[in-house]
């Protein structure tokens, strides 16, 4: 009696179970047994209907939906296959990245050690310049001088032979260049010229360049030569061959070059008259003996090219200092498994969804963008990569959570909403072969959800795909 087997296996089964010979074995809900409907999603061989009711009769689906159904999974595991393919390429382009990070932070170190003994070195210099402007004797002020007068005309002369000399280096350089490419022009005429054309003109020119060849032609240059150059070419400033802060004292008249006594002596013993001298000044002016200049506008230039320096070098510390705190943080990041998600930070992909554009950006922020203008909303910043358990069908064409743990990755703090919270993204993540926006809601007001796939994950444990659950 079949009513009562079916009854007795109702006991012992979970569900009505359909062979589905030639596709997989199913249960079917007791619910759905004999209701009039073929449910060929989990019994195609129609089994489930067998009291056919209302003269309904399922026919056996199984061999055609299993073909399908086979098809299906060969392209699916293909496709998983090539994802993996791809998440190890995005494994190893994050490798290559931290290992730039890691060098850029071994070089930052070398960096800031010279850059600290530049600024050491920077700060005895303005020291000594400090104090040389402080070992200043007070004098009457004067207009300066025919001395005055004549650095003046020999620093704007050297400029200006300076510059010419720049100059027609530069003529020189485009004269040669277009030499040595008239002279290739003629060489190939030369060699490729037919000698049985019989042209006077032609035959004179190859003479002619012939003659020209056999001559003995003064070299133009050389690199030693071009490098003294440069260096001659160079602006005093960058060279300090001459230091025309030494010279360009506005409070300095022909009477004053008498108060450098040290500058009659012989140069064995001037720069220790100098120092003892500019000793002895400090202390006087330390002691009340002698004024100290007391003008803001009679800093010497001297002193204040030293403390510019000195600043910028700082600057630049500071400035080295920071980046390496921030490539030493960016290491401490978590970029989830294998540090993949380094290889996707700051790229961005988007999905159209009606009235609006979603647009996600690995690791940094995701937006609402309104197809009819106006500004872009913040739907939230990147926090921190989490993970979350999810419990979905996995559509037939694959791309959906399925069930089980997943990657997600929070966004908060983003614009606020009227009348609610600020903007929040929980995006969660599914294997697939590229990255895509599947689905985009609004769980709550304000509080969204995307659903997306990326080689990232895949075959990150916890986030492989399952099929739907059964329903009982």
């Amino acid at each position: 009696d079949v009513s009562s087997d079916n009854a007795s296996r109702s006991i012992a089964l979970p569900g009505f179970y359909c062979k589905n010979k030639g596709h997989q074995p199913s249960y079917v809900p007791f619910l759905s047994v004999n209701d009039g409907v073929c449910d060929y999603d989990l019994c195609c061989d129609g089994s489930d209907e067998w009291a056919q009711v209302g003269g309904l009769k399922c026919e056996n689906k199984c061999n055609e939906i299993g073909k399908a159904w086979r098809r299906q999974e060969e392209q699916r595991i293909k496709s998983l296959g090539i994802a993996g393919k791809k998440r190890k390429e995005l494994v190893a382009e994050a490798g290559r990245l931290r290992k730039q990070v890691e060098d850029r932070i071994h070089t930052l170190g070398t960096e800031i050690q010279g850059a600290a003994l530049k600024v050491k070195s920077l700060e005895t210099a303005l020291a000594d310049a400090e104090r040389q402007e402080r070992g200043k004797v007070v004098r009457s002020a004067g207009k300066g001088g025919k001395i005055g007068s004549l650095i003046q005309m020999a620093k704007d002369r050297i400029e200006e032979l300076r510059e010419s000399l720049v100059e027609v280096r530069g003529q020189r350089d485009t004269a040669t260049a277009r030499l040595a490419e008239l002279e290739g022009l003629l060489r190939l005429f030369h060699t490729e010229y037919n000698p049985n054309f019989n042209d006077e003109g032609v035959k004179r020119a190859v003479r002619s360049w012939e003659e020209y060849e056999a001559r003995d032609k003064p070299a133009i240059g050389d690199a030693a030569h071009d490098r003294d150059l440069d260096e001659i070419s160079k602006p005093d400033s960058e060279t300090d061959v001459i230091k025309w802060s030494e010279w360009e004292e506005n409070d300095e008249s022909d009477v004053d070059v008498l108060y450098k006594i040290e500058e009659y002596l012989p140069v064995a013993v001037r720069g220790w008259v100098d120092q003892k001298l500019r000793d002895l000044r400090v202390l006087l002016i330390e002691n009340g003996i002698l004024a100290a200049s007391t003008d803001p506008g009679a800093e010497s230039k001297g002193l204040t090219d030293a403390r510019n320096a000195l600043q910028a070098a700082q600057d630049s510390e500071n400035s080295l200092r920071n980046e390496l705190t921030g490539h030493q943080d960016d290491l401490n990041k978590d970029f989830g498994a294998d540090d993949v998600f380094r290889a996707l930070k700051g790229q961005c992909i988007s999905k159209d969804s009606g009235e609006y554009n979603y647009e996600l950006c690995w690791l940094d922020r995701t937006t609402q963008k309104s197809k009819k203008g106006g500004s872009h909303t913040g739907m939230g910043n990147f926090v921190r990569i989490d993970s979350v358990t999810v419990d979905d069908d996995l559509p037939t064409d694959g791309k959906g959570l399925g069930s089980g743990a997943r990657v997600a990755l929070r966004y908060e703090n983003g614009q606020h909403c009227w009348n609610g919270p600020n903007r929040s993204t929980l995006v969660v993540l599914a294997c697939a072969e590229q990255d895509e926006v599947w689905k985009i809601t609004e769980e709550e007001k304000c509080v969204y959800r995307m659903e997306v796939g990326t080689p990232a994950v895949c075959d990150v444990q916890g986030n492989g795909k399952s099929g739907a659950k059964d329903e009982l």
